[in-house]
């Protein structure tokens, strides 16, 4: 599966009422480790079919990264039942994105 591109339209769905833990990946295309992360990002969605991978673009979203408190990019939240818990700030390699899952 490939990541999802999540708005506040599809939040909701896609997050909230989630029946799998979620990875949210808070990026901007002008970032540079956004972009180291990306696609360490897609290989997980790819690889993990017992998560939910999802992308939010803090330009495009504001009130999304807000609603998580997102001062620094990239921001890595997990989510599980609507909860938040777990969320990292930077760039990190896929084994420390994968164990905060």
């Amino acid at each position: 599966m490939s990541a999802i591109s999540v708005n506040k339209n599809n939040f909701g769905r896609e997050v909230l009422n989630s029946d799998k833990p979620v990875l949210l990946d808070f990026w901007a295309s002008w970032c540079g480790p956004c972009r180291m992360v990306s696609p360490i990002v897609d290989e997980i969605a790819a690889e993990r079919s017992d998560i939910k991978v999802c992308k939010i673009n803090v330009d495009e979203q504001p009130e999304l990264a807000a609603r998580f408190g997102v001062m620094s990019i990239p921001t890595l939240v997990v989510m599980k039942n609507g909860k938040v818990i777990n969320q990292a700030v930077g760039a990190r390699p896929k084994a420390q994105i994968l164990a905060m899952l």
